[in-house]
Formats: structure tokens, C-alpha cells, sequence
């Protein structure tokens, strides 16, 4: 048995198999300085690690990797890359294989490749229930996409192997369960599909279409394999017609080194088009395509005046996308003219290199050569890193990112153009707020107004192709909660709710600070002396979540924590204060079936918790001896508590509270962005931590927040800082605050 936690050596027995020498020598083809030599080593590597391991079809596993490296090699990439094509499943499926064996064996560089493909670990603890399970499944994909998503934003060749990974295990899918092969398939169409288009791998991305659809609609793939079957002799003949007549016009114009193609057009394309238009198959005239291929710009817009005297070119069907490239690198020219017997017939016009980029997108602008890309090519592809890289890091929730991702990334583009004539690439529907934070944050935090082609314009106007936009900025601006209603991007959303966070933050540590002075001056002390920033810095350590001054008085201004808690540490006294005595509070039933609080170190003395703070068990709690109803208790940080502190400090009782299983009501005010099921979302985290939900009440404001007051019923304070940091983790939520009730102010 080979230690594959160490160095290794093929062995002299072994022998190639015949799939390694068809590899080797398609990376040859294209990378005739290939290292071969590491190439055979990873292979032989792979094959020792997945030994014994069987597909679901019952094949060796090792029949996979090879496949996936394949199809890398097939697209022109590097030995860099079909070497970790080859080991990429080794660190998921085998425990004997670390990430730094691999970068002993085969080098940093592979290792990052490695690294980025390979899904999170995860494993799910305890006993779930199905929409716990459901939930927890959707956060382990979406965080392994995430982070593929950012490897890919430093080195693309992440995702062009998983594309070649899922491609593969699209054409084995008949294998799984039924189940199985509908998520995978959806995932595939909802994810994987657009990811390809979005990065111009359409030799790829049509693929995923095609097969995603037999597996998600059989009946309907089945049904549209037969019309287009019936169609073909047909329209083959029509295309080899339309072909000859263009071969002998175009080398009567001089051009004979010519490529021309008839291009197929894909059943989902066709079946999408039908949905969408409501359309019968026999309604479908544009099945027929040509694609030219030529060696030079100049002769692109020769042969695109040559097809428009052959055939009536159809209007506003004209698009030149070698004058303006779209995000990806894509480049061609595209008309619709129509055909020899009326029919439509789309042509696509393009150079050999447009061609290897239309067709390998991406991993066609790779021309490595010692790990570097041509620096003239991957600097067209600056912006999508850039805002990958954005996107990536602004979900904060896997329910956001998911959301975002077919929002922003995957969505139709707009290409619109800067005063200086650079390219900006946005989502369908976008507008120039959009468009100043994609340019930079602090032009879409300060900006105030816009032109468009030369015209002012209002900020919610929609952005359309070819646009030029110009931004009016002011110093002092600052971002509209208003914009939220009409922004697209997910980067101009975050920034935005970002910004209202802050100044809810500034509020709240505003308010925080005159709590702890009030305290100090309580404590005969000037708050002056104890109140700096370094100080308060020095104490953060032992409040969780803080690490500034800022961060511990906007804790104290939300009430999480007790402003007493905080000058105790200030004061440096916390262990030296005489610790006044405590009494416990416990839970007991009455006969009625009601919960009673008692405190035993009075003679089982009733409590009662007052209706002003609803003290919960976990709080910092303090009990109010009152003329002649009892003890009232309250939470230290209750402004009626901190009266009483000043004004009757003897009738103060100090108590431990805690939790008793029983549940108790708490009322919170959830301030977020108002958006489709937010509802839903925050609702499901409630369930999900056992708290049951009373009153709620919900109400839009003028400035396109949602405003959710809600009434909690739960154990301890423990559990309402879960669901308070939970729903703070969207990034739609602007504030969550813990309410004080009736009387609070007294």
C-alpha cells in the first residue's frame, strides 16, 4: 500500500493507460512544453488514491478525473491545470491525502487549483428535521460555491475544471436516483449554465443546457430530439445551399481561406424560446445559422457586406460586438437575414481567435507560459475579477448570496460607457446609481446626480446599451435608503445598507456613552477620567463580537450589554466591588397551571417582572421593592432601573435569574430593506431556534424600509442573542433592536 501522504514514484511495472496517452498527447497540441512526466506522476497519483473506489455505474472512479482532464486539455488549457484536473477529488475522497501533500508533490500552484474546486467539509450534527436538514444542506452548497467563486476571482482555471467536473458528472447522471439527478440537474441550470455563459465557455455552457433539460423535462426533451430529427434533412439541405452560394461570392471578393459552418441550434435554446414566446415548434423559423470564420477584422466587415447583398438583411437585428466586446471577451459579428426561401437565418461573422474565445471563453484567453497569462488578454477580464470579488464578500447570508447570484452575476447585460469610453458591464435594468458604485464606493457614497448621453437625468433611470453616463458627485453626499427601491446590483445594496447599519451603530453607541457616564456619575466618579477611547478599547475583550470603544457602547446603546457591567471595568474594580448579595429566582406552578416566580432567599417571596423591560432568565436583573405591590423586576439596563438606582438605592434587590424552561415573551423591531419573503426568511430562523412567535406586525415606510415588530416567546437571553446575531447576518437587515416597553422612559 502506497503512502500517499508522502512523496511518491510510479512503479516501474505499472503501465500507461490508453485514456493517459489520449490526454498527453491532446496537451501536446497546444502546450508542446508541457511537462508530461508530472503529468503521468498525477495520474498514477490519482489512480493509487481513488483505488477500490467505484462510480455509481460500478466503473473505477479514476475513469472521472481522467475524463475531467480531458475536457481541461480539449479547451487549451496548461499542464498546471490538467494536472489538478486529474487530483482534484483526491483531498474530498481520500483521508490519507492533505492539501500540503499535494503542494509537496506537485507545487504551490496546483495545490491553489486543488484548493478551489474542492467543496467545504461539513457534516451535520445531532438530529435534524427535514427543513433544518434542507437548510443546512443550502448553506454547505452555497458556502462551497462561495468559495470556489473567489479562488476563481484570483485564477479562473478553478472554475474551468469544476465546469469540466460537472460536465462529466452531467453525462453520467443516469446512474443516481431520481431525486438526486433533479437537484443536480437544477443545480446545474440554475448555477453552473450561467456561470459558463457569463465566463464565454459556450462549448460548455450549451452542454449543461442540453443535458439539464433531458434530465428536468424528459418528456419534453424527448419530444423536441423528434422535431428537430424530422426537420433536419431539410434544413441541412438549406444550409449547404446557403454555404456554396456564399464559398463562390466570397472568393469572387478574394477571400478563399475561409471557414464556414452551419450552425446547429440547441434544444433548450429552441424550447426556451417556445415558453417564452408561447410559440409551436412549427412557429420556430430561425433554426438555421451560419458561422464564418475569416483571419482578419478588415475581412469580418467585408464579408458581413457581401452576406447583406446575398440576402435581405432583417431590421434591427444588427449587433457589433467586435466594436464593442461584451464582458467576457466575446467578439462577433451577428446579423439576420433571411434565407433562400424566406425563412430567417441567423449569421455569425468572426476571426479564428474570436472563435477560440467565443467557443473556450475564459480558458481561451490562457496562453501560459511559466503560470502567466498574456497580460494584454486577462486584463479585459480586470472588471469581472473585481466585482467576483465584491459579490463574493458582500452576502452575508447563504439566502443572499444565492439570491444575488442569479440577481446579478448571472443576469442579461447592459454595456455602458464611462465620459472616457471605458466599459462598464451591469445587470438588465440597472441604473446610474448601479453604476457609480461599480465605478468606485466613494462615487456611489457621494453622488448626487447624473447625465446620460449628455442629458440630466434622474437617478432611478434605467441604463440601456451603449449608453454614456456621467456622474455628478458632492464632498458632503451622503447614500438614500430610497435608492434601495431601484437599485440592481448586490454591490450598490450592500453599500448602502451598509452605510444605514452605520449610522444606526452611531445612534446607538451615542446613546450607550451618556448610559455609562450617567452610571459613573452614579458612582461619585467623573466620567471624563475613565470614559477614553484607549480605555474602553482595553476592556472590549470581554464583551463577544467587540473590538473597539465603538463597538462595546453600541452594545450598551441596544441594551445587550448593562452600562453598569461596562464602568464596573472602566473603573478597574470589578473583582475589588463588594459583590452586593444575590438572590435566586425560581420558576414554580400554581395550581391553576400558571408560572410563578419566587425568590427563596425571602421566604419564597414573589416577583413579578415588570412590563416596562420584560426581564427575561440570562439577564442582568435587579428587584424593586415597592410600596405595597410586591417586587418588580427589572433589567439593570432598564431607564426605570437606573432611576431607581439614584433616587432609591435601598429598595433595590439584587437577583440571579436563571433559565427555568419555560418561556417567556420578548418584543423586537426589526428594521430591513423591504424585499419579497423577508417575512419568510426571518421567520424560518425563528423556527429554526425554537422561539415561538406571538403579535407581529409589519409596516413599510416612505423610505422603502420594512419596519417587523414582533413578539418572541423564548428560554433565556441566550437564545434571543441567537436570533438577534442570526438576523442580523442578512444583509438586508438595517437594525434589530430589543424593545423596552410601556413606561420605559419613566
Amino acid at each position: 500500500m502506497i503512502d500517499l501522504s508522502k512523496a511518491i514514484t510510479i512503479a516501474d511495472d505499472w503501465e500507461e493507460p490508453e485514456g493517459l496517452h489520449e490526454l498527453t498527447n491532446r496537451l501536446l497540441e497546444h502546450h508542446p512544453d508541457a511537462d508530461l512526466a508530472k503529468t503521468r506522476l498525477a495520474y498514477y497519483y490519482a489512480e493509487r488514491a481513488h483505488e477500490n473506489q467505484k462510480r455509481d455505474d460500478g466503473s473505477p472512479y479514476i475513469n472521472h478525473p481522467l475524463a475531467v482532464a480531458t475536457i481541461v486539455a480539449e479547451m487549451m488549457m496548461d499542464d498546471q491545470t490538467v494536472i489538478a484536473a486529474l487530483i482534484h477529488d483526491t483531498v474530498e475522497d481520500n483521508e490519507q491525502v492533505s492539501i500540503e501533500a499535494i503542494e509537496k508533490m506537485f507545487g504551490p500552484e496546483v495545490r491553489h487549483l486543488v484548493e478551489g474546486v474542492t467543496k467545504l467539509s461539513w457534516k451535520l450534527v445531532g438530529e435534524f428535521g427535514p427543513q433544518s436538514r434542507k437548510a443546512q444542506e443550502t448553506f454547505k452548497a452555497a458556502e462551497s460555491l462561495r468559495k470556489m467563486l473567489l479562488a476563481m476571482a484570483k485564477d479562473f482555471r478553478v472554475m474551468v475544471i469544476k465546469l469540466a467536473d460537472r460536465l462529466h458528472n452531467m453525462l453520467t447522471l443516469d446512474n443516481l436516483p431520481p431525486h438526486k439527478r433533479t437537484r443536480i440537474a437544477s443545480e446545474t441550470l440554475d448555477v453552473y449554465a450561467p456561470l459558463a455563459a457569463r465566463l464565454g465557455i459556450w462549448q460548455i455552457k450549451w452542454q449543461l443546457e442540453d443535458l439539464a433539460f433531458k434530465h428536468l423535462h424528459p418528456d419534453e426533451f424527448r419530444s423536441m430530439t423528434e422535431l428537430v430529427a424530422k426537420s433536419r434533412a431539410q434544413r441541412e439541405v438549406d444550409i449547404n445551399r446557403a454555404i456554396d452560394t456564399l464559398r463562390v461570392k466570397l472568393a469572387e471578393n478574394g477571400i478563399s481561406d475561409v471557414e464556414i459552418q452551419g450552425r446547429p441550434k440547441h434544444l433548450y435554446s429552441i424550447f426556451n424560446k417556445m415558453v417564452q414566446q408561447g410559440l409551436d415548434f412549427d412557429q420556430i423559423y430561425d433554426l438555421l445559422g451560419l458561422r464564418i470564420i475569416v483571419n482578419t477584422v478588415p475581412e469580418c466587415y467585408l464579408v458581413l457586406g457581401i452576406v447583406h447583398t446575398l440576402w435581405v438583411p432583417m431590421g434591427n437585428m444588427f449587433y457589433d460586438y467586435i466594436a464593442k466586446p461584451k464582458s467576457n471577451g466575446y467578439q462577433s459579428l451577428h446579423t439576420k437575414v433571411m434565407g433562400g426561401h424566406g425563412d430567417p437565418m441567423e449569421v455569425q461573422i468572426r476571426t479564428r481567435r474570436m472563435h477560440e474565445i467565443a467557443e473556450f471563453g475564459v480558458a481561451a484567453h490562457w496562453t501560459y507560459k511559466e503560470g502567466k497569462a498574456k497580460e494584454d488578454e486577462t486584463s479585459k477580464l480586470a472588471n469581472l475579477r473585481q466585482q467576483l470579488l465584491d459579490w463574493s464578500s458582500d452576502a452575508r447570508m447563504s439566502s443572499d448570496f444565492l439570491r444575488s447570484l442569479s440577481t446579478d452575476l448571472f443576469s442579461e447585460q447592459v454595456f455602458v460607457f464611462t465620459p472616457k469610453g471605458d466599459v462598464i458591464d451591469l445587470p438588465k435594468g440597472a441604473t446610474p446609481v448601479d453604476f457609480a458604485f461599480r465605478v468606485h464606493t466613494q462615487v456611489g457614497m457621494t453622488l448626487v446626480g447624473s447625465r446620460i448621453n449628455g442629458h440630466i437625468a434622474p437617478l432611478n433611470s434605467t441604463l440601456k446599451n451603449g449608453d454614456v453616463c456621467e456622474l455628478i458627485t458632492r464632498n458632503n453626499a451622503t447614500p438614500s435608503l430610497d435608492w434601495l427601491s431601484f437599485v440592481k446590483t448586490s454591490n450598490a445594496k450592500s453599500r448602502i445598507r451598509a452605510y444605514a447599519r452605520r449610522v444606526k451603530r452611531d445612534e446607538h453607541a451615542h446613546l450607550g456613552r451618556q448610559s455609562v457616564e450617567r452610571e459613573l456619575k452614579s458612582m461619585g466618579v467623573e466620567p471624563r477620567d475613565f470614559m477614553g477611547e484607549d480605555r474602553i478599547r482595553d476592556i472590549a475583550q470581554h464583551y463577544d463580537g467587540c473590538q473597539d470603544a465603538e463597538d462595546v457602547l453600541s452594545k450598551v446603546g441596544a441594551g445587550l450589554v448593562t452600562a453598569t457591567s461596562v464602568a464596573h471595568r472602566l473603573r478597574g474594580n470589578v473583582q475589588e466591588a463588594p459583590a452586593p448579595q444575590t438572590h435566586r429566582i425560581e420558576a414554580k406552578n400554581s395550581p391553576e397551571g400558571k408560572t410563578l416566580l419566587v425568590s427563596s432567599g425571602f421566604g419564597n417571596l414573589m416577583v413579578r417582572r415588570s412590563r416596562c423591560c420584560e426581564p427575561i432568565p440570562g439577564d442582568e436583573v435587579v428587584g424593586y421593592v415597592t410600596r405595597g405591590r410586591g417586587v418588580m423586576l427589572h433589567r439593570s439596563a432598564c431607564p426605570n432601573a437606573i432611576h431607581l438606582r439614584e433616587t432609591e438605592p435601598e429598595r433595590l434587590i439584587h437577583f440571579e435569574w436563571p433559565s427555568d424552561g419555560s418561556q417567556y415573551p420578548v418584543n423586537l423591531k426589526i428594521v430591513a430593506q423591504d424585499r419579497h419573503a423577508l417575512l419568510l426568511d426571518v421567520s424560518t430562523i425563528f423556527a429554526e431556534v425554537g422561539a415561538n412567535v406571538g403579535n407581529t406586525r409589519i409596516r413599510t415606510l416612505p423610505n422603502h424600509t420594512a419596519e417587523i415588530l414582533v413578539e418572541l416567546k423564548l428560554e433565556d437571553a441566550s437564545k434571543l442573542s441567537q436570533v438577534m446575531t442570526r438576523i442580523g447576518h442578512y444583509s438586508d437587515i438595517i437594525s434589530v433592536l430589543r424593545l423596552f416597553g410601556r413606561g420605559a422612559g419613566a
